[in-house]
Order: structure tokens, then sequence, then C-alpha cells
């Protein structure tokens, strides 16, 4: 029996699903010349979900192509027609527009979140339609989201291979009439609560209710349910609480104890099970008490590493065991955290996060130029991806702007400002529980996090910067580069993170490639990687730290691994480098001695204890 891969969205799992992607039937629309399917002449073959760029899609056409159409007939089994019939899209780069059996059945602009289309009104009497999918994205439209998607023909500096189209996993789910449609969970460590938020969708009647039941470990946490009186329901689930600490943090999620809560939703009328979706939870608390990251209320030091989730044959697609391949090497290189830069990633690595327990700083994509009409994209696919993402304990932060990238003129334009200003209190206002950097690297007007950008590549130059809070104190007035502080805002109760630094390139190569520093060989690789991390270490300002980067990207070679993971120096060397000493303010957790062995346990689990493994049940 062949297995289905690993569930597209692992908090919201029914069973009922399966995946649409493989070969679909494909053409390029450079001149736009199609408006209707029944135009299109389909003349190439592409596997989804690859871009067309990509090796992996089959087809390896990096040139400018604006619009793109892809078809593929689906059959639906009668079983699977018994409610509604939903197409989902993880992703489509830019803006798609989708038709089942030749109607219009949804469209979505946004690069980089998931939407959904109802073709159950479109299917034959035999079950079988013909699905189309539009996808336009203007290589050179620079007032888009489009992170590290390069507008040259050919990637240069930091700016790599373009995604045009499907880039995520496209699937199939039959679904009841009435239904859950929507879920978020946000811990509330200080009372001990998780709070719950359900929205329904379809015909509502009365006597709906929602069962909620937590486990760990098998152990039952709670079991409640409550009367549905409109389309939403939110509620706080008091959680039993030990009382002392070695017993709480038996129940808390970190970097060391990754520790999730099992959860199974059911819609009922009366005793009979209407609809029921898996999901997972975690009890933890992110913030800061003016100098430190708080990490469930005790101080903990960010040892991040920026990642681009980028590869050589896919792209921005990656495989399920690619994704927690990259998380597991990691923690093995001595990190706790990651920051995935100007990329939404697959819900699927965020999963592998939660369960093998790596913080997340998720940022979003840049625009480049300011426009109106960019405001309007970026702030709705914005808020789009914390809604995806907001239930996933491993984020930590948010972070909408990076580098003052779509924002260049924040020094001199007091509109640009207001409009950082504006997304970070957005954010705060969609997501009080979380950290939020308004504009990540210099140029701070409203942020959580100081986060500074510094390649410099001296170890004692980064100590005499950032070794006291006097040191520190000097950069923030009198700055070696860009101004960290505009419009006298004040750096008074906002940790400093040493958010980009390092950058040193090596290849094991021929080709000399590009870093903001370069060294010949793999033992000045490694002594210089020893320098620098144990001159941040030192540094008495810094809350934490994130290393650029962990893998080769092109024509970047200052990774840690190369482009197909292979580490360029002694990884438990690295890592003993990267994790540094024990500081006095560092919480005081035993983590678990297989570091990844929270995963193995959680994955051995059947199907409805296991988010995303749903082959376990076979």
């Amino acid at each position: 029996m062949k297995t289905q891969p690993a569930h597209p969205r692992p908090q919201f799992q029914r069973p009922t699903w399966r995946s649409l992607d493989g070969e679909w039937q494909f053409a390029h629309d450079d001149l736009a010349h199609w408006q209707q399917p029944m135009d299109v002449i389909f003349d190439q073959i592409i596997t989804v979900p690859y871009a067309p760029e990509s090796v992996l899609s089959g087809l390896h056409d990096g040139s400018f192509h604006p619009v793109a159409w892809y078809t593929r007939q689906l059959s639906v089994a009668p079983h699977e027609r018994a409610g509604r019939v939903l197409i989902h899209f993880g992703a489509v780069d830019y803006a798609a527009r989708v038709w089942a059996g030749g109607r219009l059945v949804g469209q979505h602009e946004g690069g980089h979140t998931p939407f959904t289309v109802d073709i159950t009104e479109a299917l034959g009497k035999d079950g079988t339609v013909d699905l189309v999918v539009r996808a336009e994205d203007d290589p050179h439209e620079l007032a888009r989201p489009r992170g590290k998607q390069d507008w040259r023909a050919e990637p240069h500096l930091i700016w790599y291979p373009r995604t045009t189209g499907i880039w995520q996993s496209v699937w199939l789910e039959s679904v009841p009439q009435t239904r859950l449609e929507a879920l978020r969970w946000t811990p509330w460590l200080d009372r001990w609560e998780l709070g719950l938020d359900v929205g329904v969708a379809g015909p509502l009647t009365p006597g709906l209710r929602v069962r909620v039941r937590l486990s760990v470990d098998g152990r039952l946490l709670a079991d409640d349910t409550y009367t549905l009186t409109t389309r939403d329901l939110s509620r706080r689930i008091a959680i039993p609480d030990p009382g002392i600490d070695d017993a709480r943090n038996d129940l808390l999620w970190s970097p060391e104890h990754p520790q999730l809560i099992q959860a199974t939703l059911e819609l009922l009328n009366g005793e009979r099970v209407v609809d029921q979706v898996q999901s997972y939870t975690a009890l933890r608390s992110v913030g800061n008490d003016g100098q430190r990251f708080l990490l469930n209320g005790h101080a903990y030091t960010p040892k991040m590493v920026l990642d681009q989730g980028y590869w050589p044959q896919g792209l921005m697609t990656a495989t399920d065991e690619e994704l927690r391949r990259d998380v597991e090497l990691t923690k093995r290189l001595g990190f706790n955290g990651a920051r995935k830069h100007q990329k939404v990633e697959n819900p699927r690595w965020l999963y592998w996060c939660d369960v093998l327990g790596l913080l997340v700083w998720e940022e979003m994509p840049s625009p480049y130029r300011f426009t109106p009409e960019g405001v309007e994209r970026l702030t709705r696919e914005w808020m789009e991806v914390i809604r995806r993402d907001i239930s996933h304990p491993c984020i930590v932060a948010w972070v909408p702007f990076n580098e003052s990238w779509g924002v260049p003129d924040l020094p001199s334009n007091p509109v640009h400002r207001d409009y950082v200003r504006a997304l970070y209190h957005l954010t705060k206002t969609l997501d009080p529980s979380r950290l939020v950097i308004g504009n990540d690297g210099w140029e701070h007007v409203a942020t959580d996090l100081l986060g500074i950008h510094d390649y410099a590549h001296d170890p004692a130059v980064l100590t005499r910067r950032y070794g006291t809070l006097e040191a520190l104190a000097r950069v923030l007035t009198q700055p070696f580069g860009r101004r960290l502080l505009l419009d006298d805002f004040s750096a008074e109760g906002k940790p400093a993170i040493l958010s980009e630094f390092g950058g040193v390139a090596y290849s094991l190569e021929a080709e000399r490639g590009w870093g903001y520093h370069r060294v010949g060989d793999s033992a000045a690789f490694v002594e210089l990687y020893e320098g620098l991390l144990a001159a941040v270490h030192d540094c008495e300002a810094l809350a934490g730290f994130c290393y650029t980067q962990l893998t080769d990207t092109f024509q970047e070679k200052n990774g840690l691994l190369t482009e197909t993971r292979e580490p360029k120096a002694d990884l438990a060397r690295l890592a003993r480098a990267t994790r540094g000493p024990r500081h006095a303010w560092d919480i005081d957790i035993d983590p678990d001695p297989h570091p990844l062995g929270y995963a193995e346990r959680w994955c051995e689990r059947g199907v409805w204890a296991a988010p995303g493994r749903p082959e376990a049940a076979e």
C-alpha cells in the first residue's frame, strides 16, 4: 500500500486527505495572452510542488516568465464526495486564479501563504473534474514581498534564483458540511492556562458542541466540552499546576525539553461526532526583563543561526526529510534557535522545530520599493502569515522588516517610520504573547529587541563594541555604519541581540563565491569561528546572537555547511564553540541526554498521537 506523505498542516489534521503533488501539465504564458483555461496550450510536464526554475520540477527554466499555467484531472471517489471537497494550496507565488470544471472557484494574492478553494459544485456526476491554476509573478516587480528572489537574470550577491507559481504542496481534503475550520492555541503560563480559539464553518444547528481533550505521554490533562452559540468559540483551559519547579518543567516546552501536548478536537451534534481534528500545542512563555531574553520566565540566551531555506535542486521547496534534517543539523551544531531569513517556511519545518526543540524568529519576505499598493500587499500577507503560524510553540519572535528593505528612507521619511511602527503595533495586537522586532538590523523605531547586524571579522572589534553595557551605549549613539536608533527611540528595556554576524566564507570547491570575509582552508575557518563565538559569548551587553549562516546558498559560500549539508569542519568542534560557556543567568534545565529523543518518542506513537505522521497507522 502506498503511504501518504507527511500531513501538510500538522496542527490541523484529518485523515480524509490526499496529496495532489506529482506530475501536472504546464505552460508558460510570457505575454499573458491566455485568460481562460480553454485557451491554454499545455505543452510541458512539471513536477509539483517544485517551481519551474528548479531542477526537481523537471523544467529547470530560470528565464523570465511572468505567467504560468497548470492543469491536472482529478477523480474524486464517492466516499470523498460525502460532504465538501476542498483543494488546499500551501503557497503559489504570487497571484493565483483557480478553475474547476471550467468555472472560477477561487483566487489569492500573496506568494508565501496558503489558500483553499471548494470544488464540490464543479464535480461531474462521476466525480471527475479538470483543475486549472494560473499563476502570475512579474519577475521585475519590486513592490511585492519577494524575499531573496533576484530580479536580474542570474543570481548576484545575496540574491537567489526566482520562484514562480506553485512551490508548496497541493492537497485534496474531504470535509463535513459543518466542520471545524480554524484553530488557534495561546499558552498563558502565568495562570497555567491554554487559550483556545475555534472557528466553525457550514450550517449551524442547535446543540452543537466542541469537545477538547489534552494529554501528555498518554496522561489526560483536560477533557472539556463547550456549547456553540456562534461560529467562533474562545475559551481558556486550565492545566493542573504541579506547583514545584521539577514537576512544572516536565510540562514546559523549551529547546532542551520540547514537550508537546497532544490535542483532539471533536465537533459534536448530540453524541454524534460530526468532525474530528488532531492538533498539538505546548506550554511556554516568551518575554524580556529589560536586559535578557526570557523563556518560561527565566533568562535564556538565544544562540541562533541564519537559515535561508534554499536547496540546490529544489530551491525554496524541500522534502519533509530535508526539512527535518536541517533542524537536526542546526541542533547538532550547538544552536538552540534559527532565524528563518526572508522566507515563510513550509509548516513542516515549523513542525520539526516544535518537535525537536528550536526557537524560531519568523520573518516576512520583503518588497524593496515603498508604494501605497506595496504597503497593502505586505500588510495583508503578513496578517495571513501570523494567522497560519501563530499556534507553533517554536516561534518566539515576529520580524515584519529586515534592514529597512521596503522602507529605504527610514531616516529621512516619517511615513516610512510610521509604517514600521504600524506593523509593529499591528503584530503586537494580533499576537500579544510574543516579541516583535520592528526592523531587524538597524534604524529601530519600534521593537522589543535591539537586533544589530555587524559583520566585523576581528573578534576584538566585537568585544570592543559589545563587551560592556557602556560600550553598547556608545555604539547606539555613535554607530559604526547605519544608525541603530531613530527619532530619539530609547534602547532602555530592549535587550540587544547580535542578529547577524560572522558570514565567513570558505568553499570546499574551486570557485571563490562570496562572503563577508574569506579564509582559505578548514583550519582557518574553524579557528575564526571559534574566535568570533568566544568574543560574542564574552560580551556582557549581548542577550543572544544569530550567526550567518547555516548553509552555503548558491554564490554565497559563508555557511557552516555546504549546500548539500556537509559540515565544513568538525561538527563537534563547531558545536562546542556555538554553545560556549554556561552563563550564570542561563535557565537551569537538564537537557535530554539524547537531544533528539523527544522527537523519536513523539513520532513512534500512532497516527492520532503523532501529528504529521499519518502513515504510522497503515
